[in-house]
C-alpha cells in the first residue's frame, strides 16, 4: 500500500459542484433559533414552541383506528398511485360540492399530494422555467418563494396585507413588466400575517387572470380553521376559476394529520395533468393505508374539524389576550394557526431575529421571526397557537417576565 505522498493528487483539495439552483437559496434564518432551541432541550431545559405550524393535538381516534384496520392488510403495503386511489379522489371531489358548491372532476381535477408543501413544489416545476416570472405574496412563506426559485424562475413579492392593494399591484405588474408574469400565488387565510378575504376578492383575480393570461396558484391549507363565523372562501367557488388555476388543500391542519403527509391539488384540468405528470417521475404515491384513513376522515369526521377550530380559537384569545396585557398591539386573526405580532418598544428596534434569540434564550420560549418571511416581515414575530391554553398561558408569563426585567433595567 503507497503512503498519502505517494498518491497522485492526494493533497488537492475536492469540491462537490452542487447545482446552480442552489446558489439561489439564501441562508437559512432560522438555523440560529433552531440550533439554540436544539441545545435547550438536550440540556432538558423546557421550551415552549411557538414556532412552527406543527399541530400537537392527535386525529380523532375513528381516523387512527381506521389506519390501524388498514395496516393490517398485505395489498395496502405495496406501491399505490401517484396520483391517488379513485375513491379518495371521489370523496375530495365531494368535500369541495358539500362545502363550497364546487363540482369536480375526480378523474381529472383532482390530485393527491404527499402534504400541500411537495405538489406546490412540483406544480412550479410543471409550470415555471428560465425567464418566466411569478406573482407571490409578502410577507412570504418561504416555500412560495423558493419553490419558483428550484424551477428556475422569477419572484415578485407583493406585499398582501391590503388584499385589495395587492390586486392593484398585480394588474400594474402585469401592465409594466415584460414579460408578463405567468403565475400568481395567493394564499388566504395567510401565513404568515392571517390576514382573511372574501369572495369579491377571487372574483377580481380571476378577471385579472383572464385579462393578462397569467395561472394562479391558490394555497389553501387553513381552510378549516376559521373563528368567530368567519369561512374562508375557495377560489375554486368563483365562477372562471377553474379555467385559470388550481387550490391546493391539506389535511394536516383542521384534520391534525402533519406527520401523515397528505393533500391535494384540485382545478383546471390541464394543470392537474402536468402535475401528474412530474408526480409520475418522482413517487409512487402516499402509503394507501393513509389514504383509506383519510377517505373515513372526510367522510365522519367534519364535527372533530368543528372541534378544533373552537379550540384554536380559545388558544388565540389566551395567546392575544395575554400579551395585550403587556402592552404589545395585537389584533386577533380571523382564521388560521398563527398570531401576527408586531414587536413593542422598545424591543423593535433589536429587529426580530435578536428578538426571538432573546425570547428563546431568556423565556423559553421559541417564536419565528417575521424577518424569516421577508423583508416586508421584519418588526413582527408570527406565534403559533398549537400549545394547550395552559402553555399559551405559561408562555406568556414567562414573556412577560423577559421582557419586564429589561424595561426596567431600561428606565
Amino acid at each position: 500500500m503507497r503512503s498519502e505522498s505517494e498518491v497522485p493528487f492526494a493533497d488537492v483539495p475536492f469540491t462537490i459542484p452542487v447545482a446552480d439552483r442552489m446558489k439561489r437559496l439564501p441562508p437559512y434564518l432560522f438555523g440560529k433559533i433552531n440550533k439554540l432551541k436544539y441545545q435547550k432541550r438536550v440540556a432538558g431545559i423546557d421550551v415552549i414552541d411557538l414556532g412552527m405550524g406543527n399541530p400537537t393535538d392527535a386525529p380523532d381516534p375513528l381516523i387512527q383506528q381506521k389506519l390501524a384496520e388498514a395496516l393490517a392488510d398485505p395489498k395496502n403495503h405495496r406501491y399505490s398511485v401517484s396520483n391517488g386511489i379513485g375513491n379518495l379522489r371521489k370523496e375530495v371531489s365531494k368535500r369541495y360540492f358539500k362545502k363550497y358548491g364546487v363540482h369536480l372532476n375526480p378523474d381529472n381535477e383532482v390530485i393527491a399530494t404527499i402534504g400541500s408543501k411537495e405538489g406546490f413544489s412540483h406544480m412550479c416545476l410543471a409550470l415555471m422555467g428560465p425567464g418566466d416570472t411569478a406573482i407571490i405574496p409578502s410577507p412570504t412563506f418561504p416555500i412560495h418563494m423558493y419553490s419558483v426559485m428550484l424551477a428556475a424562475g422569477n419572484c415578485i413579492a407583493l406585499d398582501v396585507r391590503d388584499p385589495y392593494e395587492f390586486l392593484r399591484n398585480v394588474a400594474y405588474t402585469c401592465e409594466h413588466l415584460v414579460p408578463k408574469p405567468k403565475l400568481v400565488i395567493v394564499n388566504f387565510p395567510h401565513n404568515p400575517s392571517s390576514t382573511t378575504i372574501q369572495q369579491d376578492f377571487f372574483v377580481e383575480l380571476v378577471a385579472l387572470a383572464k385579462k393578462y393570461n397569467f395561472l394562479v396558484i391558490s394555497d389553501f391549507a387553513y381552510a378549516d380553521i376559521c373563528f368567530e363565523g368567519y369561512q374562508a372562501p375557495s377560489f375554486l367557488a368563483t365562477p372562471g376559476a377553474i379555467n385559470v388555476g388550481v387550490e391546493f388543500t391539506t389535511m394536516s391542519k383542521g384534520y391534525s394529520m402533519a406527520g401523515w403527509r397528505i393533500g391535494f391539488c384540485c382545478g383546471n384540468a390541464e394543470m392537474v395533468r402536468a402535475l401528474a405528470t412530474i408526480k409520475g417521475y418522482y413517487d409512487y404515491g402516499i402509503f394507501q393505508a393513509i389514504q383509506i384513513a383519510a377517505i373515513v376522515a372526510m367522510r365522519h369526521c367534519d364535527a372533530a374539524v368543528e372541534s378544533l377550530a373552537a379550540e384554536y380559537e380559545i388558544r388565540r384569545n389566551v395567546l392575544c389576550e395575554g400579551l395585550s396585557r403587556l402592552g404589545w398591539n395585537i389584533q386577533k386573526p380571523k382564521a388560521g394557526m398563527f398570531v401576527w405580532a408586531p414587536i413593542p418598544e422598545p424591543w423593535a428596534q433589536m429587529g426580530s431575529i435578536d428578538f426571538a434569540m432573546k425570547l428563546l434564550d431568556e423565556a423559553g420560549v421559541a417564536v419565528s421571526p417575521g424577518r424569516g418571511f421577508g423583508e416586508d416581515g421584519e418588526g413582527y414575530l408570527r406565534l403559533a397557537i398549537v400549545e394547550n391554553s395552559n402553555r399559551l398561558r405559561q408562555a406568556v408569563r414567562e414573556i412577560g417576565r423577559c421582557t419586564r426585567v429589561e424595561a426596567a433595567k431600561a428606565s
